[in-house]
């Protein structure tokens, strides 16, 4: 019973039951429903990544133990490019886990890909583990680790020429990644972090300056665009305390720039945080009702944003667009 009211106050709307079942899983894969095929795999990955890329969790997390026990299934072959699927499959599951704050789960997939992705001997593959391995680092408060497994990464990368759009995409992704890592170290060696922080940044606008506007082929973690860089440049810069810079940055930035319902609400929470920062109620309300329309499971799932819409209800229930949002989103204070 404890257990169950720790997991409301969280504000998780994955339902209990299903995140149980897929710790389960976690513990002992389920047989295959079917003989597991490439094709197949490749099709129920693509179901997945759109369950994630709307923010339909709760329907991705039931639908994650199948898709691990194909991959498992189809790895336990030895093919180099079946362990690069799994790795990816696991990197689904660490991006989900840790976007609704299941952040042990998280722990357990992230380091299964980064197993597997060792495995295939693909450097994509590896490049793409680090970046969902840094995101949990960052939630156990280890961005300097976070930065230094994924500059790892982006240096092999780097090290091919990024004579392919995949590398170049992947370089800059990297480059992102590790920005936001810097961005959020803490206090230790503020400074230099924040150097560190706008230099990469800095780079990956640079390299992503020739990506297409729009990311070719399948959506996956490191689909990049100049819009989806300048989107981490405004989340860097509100982890440095820079929410005018940050909202700055972000005004020329729209939602038909992002391909996905998930990137899109990612843009007006990121907006919502930074006007949050600089003192503005009424606009973080605003950009919050935004995101809830565009993405409503980026404003309901994740604990850090519940936790500013508690925040704001609390402070300014007053004030323009607040009573519209707790109406909208049913979070209310404790």
């Amino acid at each position: 019973m404890h257990r169950r009211s720790l997991l409301r106050a969280a504000g998780l709307a994955v339902p209990l039951y299903v995140l149980d079942g897929f710790d389960e899983a976690l513990a002992l894969l389920p047989s295959p429903a079917r003989t597991p095929t490439a094709v197949g795999l490749s099709a129920e990955y693509r179901t997945a990544r759109a369950l994630f890329d709307k923010g339909a969790h709760t329907e991705l997390v039931t639908m994650l133990p199948a898709l691990l026990a194909t991959a498992q299934d189809r790895a336990d072959a030895g093919d180099a490019a079946d362990f690069a699927r799994l790795a990816g499959c696991y990197d689904l599951a660490t991006e989900a886990l840790s976007k609704i704050g299941r952040y042990s789960a998280s722990r357990i997939t992230a380091d299964r890909s980064h197993t597997y992705a060792r495995l295939s001997g693909s450097l994509l593959a590896a490049a793409a583990s680090a970046r969902t391995f840094s995101i949990v680092l960052r939630h156990e408060d280890r961005a300097d680790t976070a930065q230094r497994v994924t500059l790892d990464a982006a240096a092999r990368i780097e090290a091919t020429g990024l004579t392919a759009p995949a590398q170049a995409a992947a370089f800059a992704q990297m480059l992102c990644t590790v920005a936001y890592s810097a961005a959020q170290a803490g206090d230790r060696a503020r400074a230099r972090a924040r150097d560190r922080a706008l230099e990469m940044i800095g780079d990956a606008e640079r390299a992503a300056a020739l990506l297409p506007d729009q990311p070719a082929g399948p959506l996956h973690s490191l689909s990049v665009t100049p819009a989806s860089v300048t989107l981490y440049k405004v989340g860097v810069l509100w982890s440095l305390g820079d929410a005018g810079a940050a909202v700055h940055t972000g005004r020329n930035l729209h939602p038909a720039q992002f391909p996905t319902a998930e990137r899109r609400g990612r843009l007006h929470t990121h907006l919502a945080r930074a006007w949050w920062q600089w003192g503005k109620a009424e606009q973080t309300a605003h950009a919050l009702l935004a995101a809830h329309r565009a993405a409503p499971s980026e404003v309901r799932d994740r604990p850090g944003i519940r936790s500013l819409v508690t925040d704001l209800t609390e402070r300014h229930p007053r004030t323009s667009g607040v009573r519209e949002l707790v109406a909208a989103t049913h979070i209310r204070p404790a």
